[in-house]
């Protein structure tokens, strides 16, 4: 049953070793060593899997995968300094301040990787934290 099946976020890459270094410098994520024989590369994230693939045409567009942070401004912070330039939005229902979105007690932000995929970080409120981890349980 897929209700009981492991998953991972996949993000397409261009150029994959630009991606590698993205994903492994700038955010400093564990390659899995041995995975790379499938056009693509698994990091560890936390207790997660993701896995980055080689494509002559990715996505980008739309938000590909999210980070649940405690403390958006440190990471924001650490992000930057690394290089990471976040994104502003201005639309109906949406418009963010130095990069952040605030709505619901969330806070969130949005950033590219190498290959023009959306990514995010949020700041959970904290009921909204209680109710992910009594999920994920």
């Amino acid at each position: 049953m897929l209700t009981k099946s492991m998953f991972y976020p996949t993000l397409p890459a261009s150029d994959i070793e630009r991606a590698k270094r993205f994903y492994g410098e700038t955010l400093g994520f564990h390659l899995i060593e041995g995975t790379g024989d499938s056009g693509g590369v698994f990091y560890r994230v936390g207790d997660q899997v993701l896995f980055v693939y080689k494509t002559a045409t990715p996505r980008g567009g739309n938000t590909a995968l999210s980070f649940v942070v405690d403390d958006l401004d440190a990471e924001m912070t650490e992000l930057r300094a690394k290089g990471v330039r976040f994104e502003e939005y201005d639309m109906p229902g949406l418009k963010t301040e130095n990069g952040v979105v605030e709505f619901d007690g969330m806070r969130g932000a949005w950033f590219k990787d190498s290959e023009d995929n959306i990514l995010s970080i949020n700041q959970p409120s904290a009921e909204q934290a209680r109710v992910m981890r009594e999920a994920l349980k």
